[in-house]
């Protein structure tokens, strides 16, 4: 009778850690382009998620899933914060932000200054309110990272220059942001906007990168097909999953059909496509 009743309580044990690592379990949810949804349990949050230029070459996210974004609708009926990587027209709508967060009066939106500046811009008096759940991060090129915390999440933000750098877009606020899920297990993900792939951003701040394991990258899909790029992933972000965004609509789903560098390259091509984060 002790047996049976020992392994009664052994099966139900288990049973209760199965159930409770599902429960915990995290998500990241392809919209388009570089837009992302990572969730956690009853928190989830947004990187780049609404933008209308495609450049001919990008994906825009489905119309479906904007009105079930907009209207709060199941996946998107917890969302808590918004992510914002640079002010441009692939990544970044501010009429359409603005209309975001008024139609979700929860969501807190942090953003480089520069697309604030355009949401006010594009802003009227009604929107003011807003603007109280709008954080602007301001950080020059080489400047130290910053943290900031809301419930239930531990946010940092460093300026890594867009691609391009030295010769071009050098005035663009391009914010990686290292979010960190402050729940019983935490986890962590970097979204890298359209970080540049050189290793004088990344060495720079070599502690930095050291401080928090990143359970999941998403950085620009060069990274995957340059060498410079896929050492600053393995040797300083060094998160357990890397997962490719901003892919063009010319490289196909099928990893045998793309170019040498990016066959072993996990990518998200197709929205609603879904990557489960391990801490």
């Amino acid at each position: 009778m002790k047996r049976r009743f020992a392994l009664f309580i052994f099966l139900g044990c288990t049973l209760f850690t199965s159930y409770s690592s599902l429960a915990q379990q995290s998500t990241a949810l392809y919209m388009a382009n570089e837009g992302l949804m990572v969730s956690k349990g009853d928190t989830s949050i947004l990187f780049d998620p609404l933008f209308r230029e495609s450049y001919g070459q990008y994906l825009l996210m489905p119309e479906s899933m904007e009105r079930d974004l907009f209207a709060g609708r199941p996946p998107f009926e917890n969302v808590d914060a918004v992510f914002i990587s640079h002010h441009h027209g692939d990544h970044f709508s501010p009429e359409d932000i603005l209309r975001l967060l008024k139609a979700q009066t929860s969501i807190h939106l942090y953003a480089p200054t520069q697309a604030v500046v355009a949401m006010r811009a594009a802003a009227t008096a009604e929107d003011s309110d807003v603007f109280d759940r709008v954080n602007a991060v301001s950080l020059e090129y080489m400047d130290a990272p910053v943290s900031m915390e809301m419930n239930g999440l531990f946010i940092e933000a460093t300026r890594i220059p867009h691609s391009g750098w030295p010769t071009g877009r050098l005035d663009v606020e391009n914010i990686s942001w290292r979010v960190t899920f402050n729940e019983s297990s935490s986890t962590t993900v970097l979204h890298m906007g359209d970080a540049d792939p050189d290793d004088v951003h990344f060495a720079r701040d070599a502690d930095y990168w050291n401080r928090i394991p990143t359970d999941m990258a998403f950085p620009p899909y060069w990274f995957f097909d340059s060498q410079s790029g896929w050492e600053i992933l393995t040797k300083r972000i060094r998160a357990s999953r890397n997962v490719g965004v901003h892919v063009p609509v010319t490289v196909s789903a099928d990893p045998i059909r793309r170019s040498a560098g990016l066959r072993s390259a996990d990518l998200f091509t197709r929205p609603g496509e879904t990557r489960t984060i391990s801490p």
